[in-house]
Order: C-alpha cells, then sequence, then structure tokens
C-alpha cells in the first residue's frame, strides 16, 4: 500500500511544464514547495516546514513539560547569537504540547555550544534532553533515495 501512495503524493505534486504554455512565467504566480515526509510507512505533506532556513542547525529538544511553550523555549536559547527559532510541537486537535520541539541556529558553533550548555538543562519544570534533529532523514526525496540504494543491494524487498 505504500508504494501506491507514494506514487499518489507524486502525481499531486507534479507540475505542468511551463515550456509547453504560451503564457509567460509572469504570469502565473509562484506556487510554495511542497514538503513530503516519510516515516512508519506513511507520506504525507508537511507545510510548517516552510517557516523553517532549511540550512539551519537543528536541535531536537525533548522531555519538555506541558508549560513549556515556543517564548519559554526560545527565551532558555536566546543566549546564543546566532539562535533563530524555537517551535514546540503540539497536537493539532487539543493545543496540548507533545513534549518535544526544535530550535534552531544559523551557526554551527552556537549549535555545538547550545548542545554542550544545555542538555539537562532545566526549562521549564524538566530538565531537556538534547539531540541533533534528524528532520532531514524524513524528507521524501532523502528516504526514497535510500531505499534505491538498498534495493541495489538487494536489502529491500
Amino acid at each position: 500500500a505504500l508504494a501506491s501512495d507514494i506514487e499518489a503524493m507524486e502525481k499531486k505534486n507534479e507540475h505542468p511544464s511551463s515550456s509547453s504554455s504560451s503564457k509567460s512565467k509572469d504570469a502565473r504566480p509562484a506556487k510554495p514547495k511542497k514538503y513530503l515526509r516519510a516515516g512508519g510507512g506513511q507520506v504525507w505533506e508537511d507545510p510548517s516546514l516552510a517557516e523553517w532556513d532549511k540550512n539551519d542547525f537543528r536541535i531536537f529538544c525533548g522531555d519538555l513539560g506541558n508549560e513549556v511553550s515556543d517564548e519559554l523555549l526560545a527565551k532558555a536559547f536566546r543566549k546564543y547569537p546566532s539562535f533563530q527559532k524555537a517551535k514546540v510541537v503540539r497536537d493539532s486537535r487539543s493545543n496540548k504540547s507533545k513534549g518535544y520541539g526544535f530550535v534552531a541556529f544559523s551557526e554551527s558553533d552556537d549549535y555545538v555550544r547550545a548542545m554542550r550548555e544545555m542538555d539537562g538543562k532545566y526549562v521549564g519544570n524538566r530538565p531537556i534532553k538534547l539531540r541533533k534533529s534528524n528532520w532531514k532523514d524524513r524528507n521524501y526525496d532523502v528516504v526514497k533515495k535510500k531505499q534505491k540504494q538498498k534495493a541495489k543491494l538487494g536489502l529491500w524487498g
């Protein structure tokens, strides 16, 4: 079922060739980039990734308490000069915290310092657990590339 889901998502995201159109490029509004994600045997679109710089250095912040907001998480990391953004992931229906979030930096030095200095520090009423974010590994094109490599090696059935 996964292969058919993937094909359906790819078809949905295909764009007609602009070379066959007689209209000028300026007449058509630019379409926002679609962020296809893959994980747990499913493929989905995540428009929230458009809010983030694709070249940032991102930290996964785990074990966050329910009282931790975007602002409180940002306040904990704002002391680093290249701090860009903090986001606590929330349930879309109840708006309750899922207990994790992300922090982004534009410079690798601040990313490394924050990982070293902030892991285990209290943000709200719990010590946070920091890990390197693997958000890029869940991009659909990366997952598809890995599947092709495994298939070449005979590891993918």
